[in-house]
């Protein structure tokens, strides 16, 4: 245990060292607008060479800027929150894992070296999700390695595909527009994209995902694991276009929806922040598709803030009435953790977009730009509804942690006093206060005028309005709330489930190539192969071994049972002459 503690403070100092570092190269990389791009050939093969390439811009520091800060945020935190745990080394390890896959992702160029972070974040986060060692987790572990594992093919086919432009790294060829022209590249970059962000019809590994323990919830949904696709595709914004870029632009609308409407009816409170983050992953694909790449980044960074503030939150709620998750035995905690609910209020605030919080200068700016783009009615009342969506789901959060009934069971020990988790909780706390307004000036240095209608310019203040309204009201009544979920049962269960969307990722693979791959398994390869293939092989050569081994005994038995043949043969042969 003290060889655990040791390493998570060093770990944790190393990682805000590096964090304060990465913030101090960036901002001279943005005042002397530098690049740095780093090239090692390992071997070249019929012209086209394989490097070892890493790059250095303002997008790639800035993101390893906040990816180890809040890493040491989230490692600090799980000193408290994992204390008891018997493997505490180990989770340090595996943590410290997917932080290194992640680090090595945002700074390679190269798809090959992309590959070893992306199959190295699926890998580990597989192991973390199934670190409670259960069926539930089990399930769902390899549910999320067989959705990532569609991503991961599709990498690899691009990879081939790749082989005719002479080279991997594609930070060359993105600008020029060149990647378009090879095949179906950019379709496949979109498909992993994706799948890494669960986007429809991907989404159904992101809430089974919250199986793993709350702080690796935390950093996964807040700047590694779910961020991966939707930074894949900023760096090959360039190249985007065609039909692959209208199919994502529609289903990151759809996303948004059906995850801020699932959000509304779900009870568990991990599943709620997660499909919280499946809306803003829409969000960011959504405005990414329109071709505001910077904005989707922008988001990017504002959200990691927020959400890995907003689970360990929930960390802390969920530690402190004995592990239980149901948000209708958390109420009225104001009085009782008032720190952890203030932090969990704030970050519920700025991701609503409550003004000057970090939320706000991000998702106030896509909503504008994206209303005065070009987007047909659909696409406008989907990103309206979504948003108001958002701010209903955040409401009731905050009615069950500060208004709601008294609920908790009689035996629960709630209180503010572990400072290893409190502590992380405030440094996020001041990020997401700051963090929006500090990084809409780095990255827009120079002011954006969007000039829209009155009545749309004030669109998204009364949506977030009316949303958060009903969403505290309904659950005020909660009479008829219930009442209606028992009317409309069959529509709460569909809105509820994701649209059927766990039932049906799993539904193919478990009733079909399951079966399949189970009769082929029975029949086939450990039949039909088996008996004609080697298992008969052994036998008919062990067979003819013992035939050799006798022959060679050189016993007098044996010699005048062959004479005898031979003398019968030649006799028979004689007489037909």
């Amino acid at each position: 245990m003290v060889w655990s503690v040791v390493m998570n403070l060093t770990s944790v100092v190393f990682l805000c060292l590096f964090s304060l570092v990465c913030l101090i190269v960036f901002l001279c990389m943005i005042l002397m607008d530098l690049n740095y791009y780093v090239e090692w050939e390992i071997v070249t093969l019929n012209s086209c060479s394989l490097e070892m390439t890493l790059i250095f811009d303002w997008m790639s520091i800035l993101f390893l800027c906040f990816v180890t800060f809040i890493s040491a945020m989230v490692l600090f935190y799980s000193g408290g929150y994992m204390a008891g745990d018997e493997n505490m080394g180990r989770f340090m390890y595996l943590v410290l894992g997917f932080v290194a896959s992640m680090l090595f992702l945002i700074v390679s160029p190269n798809l090959v070296s992309i590959l070893l972070g992306w199959d190295g974040l699926g890998l580990v986060s597989y192991i973390l999700v199934i670190y409670y060692q259960n069926e539930k987790s089990g399930g769902a572990g390899m549910l999320t390695a067989l959705s990532n594992r569609v991503g991961d093919v599709a990498i690899l086919i691009s990879v081939g595909l790749m082989f005719d432009m002479g080279g991997w790294s594609f930070f060359f060829y993105s600008d020029t527009g060149m990647l378009s022209g090879v095949g179906s590249l950019i379709p496949l970059i979109i498909l992993a994209g994706m799948t890494k962000s669960a986007q429809i019809p991907f989404s159904a590994w992101l809430p089974a995902a919250m199986a793993a323990p709350t702080p690796v919830s935390a950093l996964v949904h807040s700047s590694t694991l779910v961020t991966a696709g939707v930074y894949l595709l900023i760096r090959f914004s360039p190249s985007l276009g065609g039909w692959s870029q209208t199919a994502l632009f529609v289903l990151a609308g759809v996303t948004m929806f059906m995850a801020g409407l699932g959000a509304n009816f779900e009870t568990d409170l991990k599943k709620i922040i997660a499909l919280s983050t499946l809306s803003q992953l829409g969000l960011m694909m959504y405005i990414l598709s329109i071709g505001y790449y910077k904005l989707a980044f922008f988001h990017l960074l504002t959200h990691a803030l927020f959400k890995a503030l907003l689970f360990m939150c929930a960390g802390a709620l969920i530690h402190s009435v004995g592990g239980s998750q149901d948000i209708r035995f958390m109420g009225g905690l104001v009085h009782i953790m008032p720190l952890s609910i203030t932090m969990m209020n704030l970050a519920n605030f700025a991701l609503c977009g409550i003004p000057f919080l970090a939320g706000f200068y991000s998702k106030d700016l896509i909503l504008e730009v994206a209303f005065s783009s070009n987007l047909n009615e659909f696409c406008f009342w989907l990103l309206t509804m979504a948003t108001g969506l958002t701010v209903c789901y955040s409401f009731r959060l905050i009615y069950y942690s500060v208004s709601g009934d008294y609920n908790l069971m009689g035996l629960s020990c709630v209180s503010d006093e572990d400072n290893i988790m409190t502590w992380p909780m405030v440094g996020l706390g001041l990020a997401a206060v700051v963090g929006g307004a500090a990084m809409s000036w780095l990255i827009f240095p120079s002011p954006w005028m969007v000039c829209l209608p009155v009545a749309l310019k004030l669109l998204a203040l009364w949506v977030s309005l009316v949303g958060g309204f009903v969403g505290y009201i309904l659950n005020l009544v909660a009479i008829t709330y219930q009442l209606s979920s028992i009317l409309n049962y069959n529509i709460v269960v569909y809105a509820g489930s994701m649209w059927f969307m766990p039932f049906l990722s799993t539904f193919g693979v478990s009733g079909f190539f399951l079966k399949v791959s189970q009769l082929y398994s029975q029949s086939v390869d450990m039949g039909w192969l088996e008996y004609y293939g080697a298992q008969g092989a052994y036998n008919e050569f062990d067979n003819f071994s013992k035939y050799l081994q006798l022959a060679q005994d050189n016993s007098v038995k044996v010699y005048m049972i062959l004479f005898m043949l031979w003398v019968v043969l030649i006799s028979v042969i004689l007489l037909q002459v």
